[in-house]
This record gives C-alpha cells, structure tokens and sequence, in this order.
C-alpha cells in the first residue's frame, strides 16, 4: 500500500527538487550515495547512544533520495541496470545499519537482549524477504506477491516509532514502550512476509516446471 500510493505522492512532491539537482550537475548516483550515507552515519551515529529522536530526523532526511535519484534518472532518460542494481544495494546496507543501530543500543545501554535479538531478527529478514523475491525473478519467475510487510512499511513502522521514542528524552512520559512493539511488529511482519514469498515461489515454479514437462511431451508426440 504504502509503495503503491505513498511512494507516488512523494515523487511528485520532489520532482521539483530532483530537477534543481540535474541544473546543478549532480548525477543520480551521487544522491544514491550521498542518501546511503547520510542514513547510515544518522542510525549508528545516535541510535547506540538513545538518541531515537535525532537519529529519526536525519535518516528521514535522507531516506527520501531513494525516491529522488530515480526521479533525476527518469528526467534524464537515464534508466538503466546499474542504475537499479545500485540502488538495491545500498538500500540494504541503509537498513542494516538502522536495525544494526537499535540492536546496538539494546545490545548495550538499552540492556534488553531479547530486543536485541529481536532487532537482529528484523535487519536478517529484511533481507532475506528483498532476496527471495530478487532470487525468484533471477531464475524466471514473477513473483507476484508483495507480502504483509516489505520495506517501505518495515521503515516507516521503525522510524515512526523510533522517532516517538525519542521523545521520552524530552520529559514524555512511557512513550519510549512504541520502539520495542514496533520492533515486534516488524518482525512478526517480515517472518509472514518471507512465508509468503516462499510459498509464491514454490507454486510459481512448479507451474513452470509443469508448464516445461507439458511442452515437452507436446514436442515429442510432434515428432
């Protein structure tokens, strides 16, 4: 839903800004690792030392050049693989280093192993969900599955609540509870999510497989 309707609001609303940087010769590649890295220093710079609530303004910040770089792409006509390939990536190294960073600060002055765990939990599936579904079309399937929780959704329920947990550090009271069931959510999310793709996966390949045998044995009662 949110990659459906959210993603095409925020284009439109950065397409102005996105052509401002192709006036200024910056190349889309350039935002991709600018983003990236912005997001990474914001997640392991503040969130092993609690800071939820800055660390969530500066990832927020940045977060959005994954919708700006492939905006200047399609301005410039610039499509291409690399292009894609690039911008998989290193979204999965921005959202190792968020659930890295939670699972830091649990791991040490948020003294919770089991949020820790739970943490780790989300960045190992994570990725795993955006594999299957990478491995999938590699071997010549569609995939057609989204799943109850992909990435869009998994950082926005995380950045949200990381964001309102921050808040605690200013005088609000027990609103720092909404990291830890988000982080649940999260995880509980992304395991039905990975269900899903595998199951997806595993039907889809054996109609294939069915759809080969039968052509097959068309081909040799042809002959």
């Amino acid at each position: 839903m949110l990659n459906k309707y959210a993603r095409a609001f925020f284009t439109r609303v950065l397409t102005p800004f996105a052509a401002f940087l192709i006036r200024r010769g910056v190349s889309p590649d350039a935002v991709t690792f600018i983003g990236t890295a912005g997001v990474v220093a914001g997640a392991l710079v503040f969130f092993p030392r609690g800071e939820f609530f800055w660390g969530t303004i500066v990832i927020t910040l940045f977060v959005f050049s994954d919708l700006v770089d492939g905006n200047m792409a399609r301005q410039l006509g610039r499509s291409s693989r690399w292009g894609a390939f690039l911008d998989s990536t290193l979204d999965r190294v921005a959202d190792g280093a968020i659930f890295g960073g939670l699972a830091l600060w649990y791991a040490g002055s948020g003294d919770d192993n089991i949020l820790c765990a739970v943490a780790i939990f989300c960045l190992a599936s994570g990725q795993v969900v955006s594999y299957t579904k990478a491995r999938g079309e590699a071997i010549g399937l569609p995939v057609a599955v989204n799943g109850l929780v992909e990435r869009a959704e998994r950082l926005v329920i995380s950045l949200v609540a990381a964001g309102f947990a921050g808040l605690h550090k200013f005088g609000v009271p027990g609103i720092q509870i909404l990291l830890p069931i988000a982080l649940w959510i999260v995880a509980v999310g992304s395991a039905v999510t990975l269900v899903q793709r595998v199951v997806t996966v595993r039907r889809e390949s054996a109609e294939a497989d069915a759809a080969t045998d039968s052509q097959a044995q068309e081909s040799e009662a042809a002959q």
